[in-house]
């Protein structure tokens, strides 16, 4: 009895080994209280249709750097009465894996009208909306949008988080002047901090001089 005792105690042990974070990985939320979040990768709610491999919470983490960095923008945002609003920080591999897998499967276009209405399935390798590998797996690269706090209302930036095609570019001409003007000021704002753009989303950002460039970690978001 007292030696399954001690085999139960070592297992709960390992299974709290298991779940701390690398040492400079945080959860953002524990440094950031009251930011948002929606982490679409542990739902439903995204362009595969279903909860994506390597989430198994929806607890966004980011490194230590990236999110003090984050903290800055958030309480400067604060202060206009608009709250940032995280779709996804960190990125396992075995989660870009599971996106790899998806588009190789051109049968499945359940989400085609909503998040790829204009590309056929088959061309997003070709155009570059799926790849092998993600610059979130390095764990200073962030998703995110605004949030008015008087309404806890999204602002329009014009396409849905994730939209495949070239209305999520950054300068997409062809959205109304609003959608323009929210779209400058989440990038001018997280570019003053040091986080820089990708062109072609524009809810990408990913921290200049980030620790761990061309590393890409696969433990659990958990």
């Amino acid at each position: 009895m007292r030696f399954k005792i001690i085999l139960l105690l070592f297992f709960i042990y390992s299974l709290s080994l298991n779940a701390q974070l690398p040492e400079e990985f945080v959860y953002i939320k524990d440094e950031i209280p009251t930011i948002k979040i929606e982490l679409r990768y542990f739902s439903e709610n995204n362009f595969v249709g279903t909860v994506i491999d390597g989430y198994k919470s929806g607890s966004p983490i980011l490194t230590k750097e990236a999110t003090a960095i984050l903290k800055k923008v958030q309480n400067i945002l604060r202060k206009q009465q608009l709250s940032l609003k995280i779709y996804d920080g960190y990125r396992p591999q075995r989660a870009v894996n599971h996106f790899w897998k998806w588009a190789k499967n051109t049968n499945d276009t359940i989400t085609k009208s909503y998040y790829y209405p204009n590309v056929a399935k088959k061309d997003l390798f070709k155009e570059e909306y799926i790849a092998t590998r993600s610059r979130h797996s390095s764990g200073s690269t962030i998703d995110v949008t605004l949030v008015d706090l008087n309404t806890n209302q999204e602002l329009d930036m014009g396409t849905p988080y994730d939209f495949f095609g070239p209305e999520s570019w950054v300068n997409f001409d062809g959205i109304t002047e609003l959608q323009k003007e929210n779209r400058m000021l989440l990038k001018t704002v997280m570019n003053n901090f040091g986080f820089v753009s990708y062109p072609k989303e524009w809810w990408h950002f990913t921290l200049y001089n980030e620790p761990y460039k061309n590393q890409y970690f696969d433990f659990v978001v958990d």
